[in-house]
Formats: structure tokens, C-alpha cells, sequence
């Protein structure tokens, strides 16, 4: 039912939005991590499991596909990622960190990119799965982080009984690299474009 009844009993056409917003109290905001990449040299993990789910995302909405596995929650997985990726962090081994939410793995590392003016190689993206979904798969309890290469070690120890796997570089170049299972780069593009192309639908 998109109608609301108002105080004056008088029903309003008011469409259908749901805003969902969380809050969270942090106890050192010196601790907080951002997205955006911070320096070239630096490996990129990506946390959590990435399955063949396509099915309503942001993918299918760009190419017109429908159908296929919609993402799921692993509900007993997810809290045990979660709290790993939290005491990565909370020992200053994590520089920057990404949610793999709408546009998955593509989105979430372009976005990194282009925020920090920092470029990536990302040339080992795990798991037996057509590209695509790699790519823009939407599961979730996923995030991508940069570490330091000194730390990586501390690093695969807090994340020691969850899926994880070294995924890439940051480089210099202000461009962005993925390559596809077959070793050839399925995108090669520079972060201007594709700075652009995430703010053009923003100019109103």
C-alpha cells in the first residue's frame, strides 16, 4: 500500500522509498578507516566469499538480463567475517577498506581508485566463476582492503578460519587494471573516465 493517512485522516499518494541507516559508536575516531586508496605499492585483499549470485543486481539492471541465484546471507559466517575484518583494522593493518555492495567487486575498486587518486592491478580474483559475476556479483559480507606489505602476514592472521585472498596491487598509474581468468585485461581504463562516469548522473 503506497498511501499514507495523515493527521487530517486525508490519504496521500506517497510512492514507495525505504531508506535503511546505521549508526555505530566508535570509541577512537583515530582508528576509523576510509575508502579511499591511500598510496601505490600496497596489496588488496578481498574478504569474504564471492558466489554466482547476479540475480537483481545492479548488472542485470545495466544489461537488461534477468534471473539467476539472488545474494544470501551466510548468517553464521558472516558475524565471525565481520569481527575479523574489525580486529584487522582496530591494530592499524588495514589502510583502506571497501564494502562489495551494489555494482560488486568493479564498483567497490574503481570507487577506491578514484578516491584516492591511486591506481590498482587487480589480477587474482579467486574461485571458479564466469568473469561477470567476479566482476559484479553482488554477495554479501564482502569487503576489499588495502594492507601494506609489511603487514601482510598480521593481516592473514586476523582473518585466520574466513575467506580471504590477495587479490592485487595499488600502483602509481591513475588507471585501473582487472584482468579475467584467462589472464587478458577485462578492464584497462583510466580513473578520470572513470570518475567521470560516476559523477556525470550526479550533475543534475
Amino acid at each position: 500500500n503506497n498511501t499514507y493517512k495523515g493527521p487530517n485522516e486525508e490519504r496521500l499518494n506517497i510512492p514507495h522509498t525505504l531508506l535503511v541507516t546505521a549508526l555505530g559508536r566508535v570509541p577512537d575516531v583515530r582508528k576509523c578507516v576510509t575508502m579511499d586508496l591511500k598510496e601505490p605499492g600496497n596489496l588488496l585483499y578481498l574478504v569474504g566469499e564471492t558466489r554466482n549470485e547476479l540475480g537483481g543486481s545492479h548488472f542485470e539492471l545495466v544489461t537488461g538480463r534477468t534471473g539467476g541465484a539472488v545474494p544470501t546471507v551466510d548468517l553464521e559466517r558472516a558475524p565471525k567475517l565481520f569481527a575479523a575484518a574489525h580486529a584487522a583494522i582496530t591494530q592499524g593493518l588495514v589502510r583502506a577498506c571497501h564494502d562489495l555492495s551494489e555494482g560488486g567487486l568493479a564498483v567497490a575498486v574503481a570507487e577506491m581508485c578514484f578516491a584516492g587518486g591511486v591506481g590498482a592491478d587487480v589480477t587474482g580474483l579467486p574461485g571458479e566463476l564466469p568473469d561477470e559475476a567476479k566482476l559484479f556479483g553482488e554477495s554479501p559480507s564482502r569487503f576489499l582492503c588495502e594492507v601494506k606489505s609489511e603487514h601482510a602476514a598480521a593481516f592473514e592472521r586476523c582473518l585466520a578460519g574466513v575467506p580471504v585472498a590477495r587479490v592485487g596491487v595499488t600502483v602509481a598509474e591513475p588507471r585501473l587494471r582487472v584482468a579475467g581468468a584467462n589472464g587478458e585485461w577485462l578492464i584497462f581504463v583510466k580513473l578520470a573516465v572513470l570518475k567521470e562516469a560516476w559523477q556525470k548522473p550526479l550533475r543534475w
